[in-house]
Formats: structure tokens, sequence, C-alpha cells
């Protein structure tokens, strides 16, 4: 472990080193593609920088907004707190007391180490042009980012023509959300793996799932690259894989919880289930902080949601009220059913249904109408009871906190159904109109069941993507430092055998 640890600081310090220099003589690099989700008939993906105009003379460059701006950043500190520690806390509340800190850790050093990666090349991959399935090296270690000629920071495009932030802040939002993607997968093997297991399999999948998934569902040109009709479809090529067939993902049901939810089961199966499992208790060990963690969660999926409109404007504020909404839905529905199936609704039962609702709404948020939201809160409440029930039984799996029967389902569930709900006849918004001039279609266009296809075969390329990634990167990580602990110290607890301290005294 002190290797590891001393090999990844270096490593670290020699990048840093080196791209101190580099940014001190490299030129400055041209503006990149941003991020987000959208409402459009090719979208889920954020505007990159508004392309140059045609005439630099005759057009001044748009400047970021103050509100937008200070929006954004709210909205990033907002996931930052779902994180840590939000996640943490919901996390650290399910499993026994003597693994309490081990997740904290868990959760906290892998947020801590994806941001991280994420400045030095994740950005850069997942958010600038190369091909449809990965993003170029223009920002690698944020090269750029000051723009030397214009003496100010570089922008990125937002959803509407005309209207940018600081490219800084937009990389700052995006860096959160593959930190806690990251993080959400620690759920599915609590309790029996290495902690340096873990930070080499986020290394790696967060190198070869996430950051591909995020360019193909989520990267395109900007609206401001679409000047007429003659240039849509050289913009479109440029674009993500996903986001070019026309995928509609708000802020990530893909990106995030399919593609999170995938690797964690696939890590539940190889890394095993813990000992006793089935024979001996392992009931959450402080549901008051599961209750806190899932409140800190609610809050700041507001920022998560809200804050992938880009802006501080209707679509922001329409995502804010379906995250409110949806996700009061999903308790009750899981509530109810629960009390149906078993008798007695549950305090768990209840933070796992506004989960499962947050969950569900996210790729959702700005693409539905209000009736829209209530409806997948309330299915994704009684799919995701079934999720950590029914279909666990059936699979197998020890998912120890069920990251699958609740991000995997739940984020299934919200992708198709946003393909349903998104549809100006059911109170969905549709292909907005700033987007017809750019693609040719109109409201009068839009197929319910057209679109459900592709919301599918987007959640299929998602599930083959990380699931094969993950596979690799389990295996390498079991082949080079081994993914479990040994029986003795599962049995003494992880918080006294990997980190030498205990959430609650020895």
């Amino acid at each position: 472990m002190k290797k590891l640890f001393f090999s990844l600081v270096l490593g670290l310090g020699l990048l840093a080193s080196s791209a101190l220099t580099w940014s001190q003589t490299a030129p400055a690099a041209a503006p990149v593609a941003a991020q987000a989700s959208a409402t459009t008939p090719a979208a889920a993906a954020t505007p990159a920088v508004p392309a140059a105009p045609a005439d630099a003379a005759a057009a001044k460059a748009p400047e970021p907004n103050k509100g937008d701006t200070a929006w954004m950043m709210v909205a990033t500190l907002l996931v930052i707190l779902m994180t840590v520690p939000g996640l943490a806390l919901f996390y650290g509340g399910l499993v026994r007391s003597k693994n309490m800190l081990s997740v904290l850790m868990q959760v906290m050093v892998t947020f801590s180490l994806i941001v991280v990666l994420w400045f030095i090349y994740g950005y850069s991959v997942a958010f600038t042009e190369g091909g449809t399935f990965f993003g170029g090296l223009d920002r690698l270690f944020m090269k750029g980012i000051w723009d030397n000629a214009a003496g100010t920071f570089a922008s990125a495009a937002t959803f509407s023509k005309g209207v940018v932030i600081p490219e800084i802040v937009f990389a700052g939002f995006q860096a959160t959300f593959a930190g806690i993607t990251c993080a959400l997968i620690v759920g599915a093997f609590a309790e029996r793996i290495k902690f340096s297991a873990v930070l080499l399999f986020m290394v790696l999948w967060f190198s070869f799932s996430y950051l591909p998934i995020a360019h193909m569902v989520w990267f395109w040109m900007g609206p401001d690259a679409y000047t007429g009709k003659e240039v849509v479809d050289a913009m479109n090529a440029k674009a993500g894989y996903i986001w070019q067939m026309g995928a509609l993902d708000f802020a990530g049901g893909t990106v995030v919880h399919i593609n999170a939810a995938v690797a964690g089961l696939v890590g539940a199966f190889m890394v095993g289930k813990r000992i006793g499992y089935g024979r001996e208790s392992m009931a959450p060990h402080n549901l008051a902080l599961t209750m806190v963690g899932v409140s800190l969660l609610w809050v700041g999926w507001f920022g998560f949601n809200a804050g992938s409109a880009l802006e501080a404007n209707g679509f922001a504020a329409l995502a804010f009220a379906n995250t409110f909404v949806a996700t009061a839905a999903a308790v009750l529905s899981w509530s109810v059913a629960e009390a149906l199936l078993r008798g007695k609704a549950s305090m768990l039962g209840a933070a796992s249904g506004a989960v499962a609702g947050l969950v569900a709404i996210t790729p959702a948020a700005g693409n539905v109408g209000i009736l829209g939201a209530i409806i997948i809160g309330l299915v994704a409440g009684f799919a995701c009871l079934w999720g950590v029930s029914g279909l666990k039984k059936m699979l197998g799996a020890d998912d120890s906190l069920d990251v699958f029967g609740v991000h995997g389902v739940g984020g299934i569930v919200g992708a198709l159904l946003t393909g349903v709900f998104n549809s100006p006849s059911l109170g969905g918004p549709g292909f907005v109109a700033d987007w017809v001039t750019a693609t040719g279609v109109t409201a009068a266009d839009y197929s319910i069941a057209s679109q459900v296809w592709v919301q599918l075969k987007a959640v299929l390329i998602t599930v083959v993507w990380s699931g094969l990634v993950s596979v690799v990167a389990y295996k390498i990580v079991d082949m080079t430092i081994g993914l479990r602990v040994s029986e003795e110290e599962e049995r003494e607890g992880l918080d006294i055998s990997a980190h030498g301290e205990s959430a609650y005294g020895r």
C-alpha cells in the first residue's frame, strides 16, 4: 500500500512539473467543445465553445453572464455536497459498523483521485474534438484554458446561441460528475475489497469507460457551430457516437448511473460474496446516518440536474422542479409498495425510494414536463424495489448496497421513459424551437416509438461498453495487486485492517 501511494504521489508530481513547463511554452489551444444535456433532436451533450464569427471585426465574441457563471459555481458546490458528505454518509450508514470508515475513505479518496485525473487528461478526452468515441488532447493539463490572445479565460457554450460560461467553470462542474460516478461503484463491493484495488480499478475504469461514454453521449460542436442547414451534417459528424444517434440524457442516466451500476455489478461478481453472506446478519448499522446522507443527496441533486442546463434559465427551473417532484413520488411509491408487500414501510425503503427517483429523473430532468416527472418517479419506486429484491435474487450477486438494483434499474427506467415523456403530446418540450433551423425537425416530427428505440440503443451500448471495460479492469487489478482482503482482515473489519482506525472506537 505504501509503495502504491508513493508511486501515485511521485507520478502526479512529475506530471504536474512537466505540465507547468509545457503550459509556459505551448500556445493556447483553440476553444474546445463543452458538454451537458438538452432537449434537442440529437441531444445529450453540451455545446462547444462558440465558433468564431466569419468576420471578426463585424461581431464581438460573447462574454459570460455573471448570473449564469454564479449559478454554475453553486451547482458545482451542490454536486460536491452530494458526494462528500452525502453519498459517503448514505453508504456508510448501510454497512456494518466495523466497515464504516472504510466506505467513507473509499468514497472520499476515489472522488479526490478522479478530480485530479479529470483536470490532467479526463476533461480533454471527454470534451474536446477528436473521434466519435474519444476526444483529443487539446486540453491536456487544461492547456489553453487561459486565452493569451484575448487576455481572458476561454469560454464554453451553453445551449443558447451566443451564450457562454467560463470554460474553467464548465470543466469544474463536469469534474464532480466524473467523481461521483466512480464513487457510486464503491457500494457494490463494500466490506471486502482492498483499498489499493479500489484506486487502481477506478483509474482504469475512469479512463476507458467513463470518459468515452461521456464523450459519446455529451460531446457536440455547440449551437454557434450550426450557422445554417448546409453545415448540419458536417457538425453532427464531429459529435459523439450516441449524440449522433439522437439519444436524450439531460444529466447522466447513461453516463453516470447505468455506467456505474454495470461496473458495480461486475465487481460484485468478480470480487465475490462477503463471508457469511446469506447466513449472518449484515443489516445497516446506522439508518440515521443513511437518512442524513440521502437528504444531502436530494439537496445536492438540484445542482446535478438543474446545473446541467448550463444557464440560469427556464430549463434549469424545469429540471429543478422535476427533481423535486419525481423524488417525492418515488418515496411514496416505494413506501406504498413495501407496505403492501411486507406489511410495513421502512426508513431504509423511503431513503432508497428517494435515490431511485433521483436516479430515474436524471436523464429526463429538463426533457419532460411535470406530469412526466411524477410518473417517472412513481414507476422508479416500484421498479427499483423489485431491483433490490426480485432481480437481486435472480442475479445472485452480493451487490452490497444495491448499486445495480437502484442506479442500474432506475437509470434504465428513466432513460426509456425520457423518450416517452419528452413528447409534446405528453407535456414534454420535444424539439425546442432554437434547433429547428439547424436540424430541420419540429414538434410535429416527434415519434415516441422512434425515440424510445434510440434511448434503448444508448442504454445497450452503455451496458456492453461498461461491462467489457469493467471485466478487463478488475482482471488487471486482480492479477497485479489482488482484489480482495484476506478472510482474517474481512472478519476484523476494514476500518482496522485497512486503515488502522475505527468509527466508534476500538
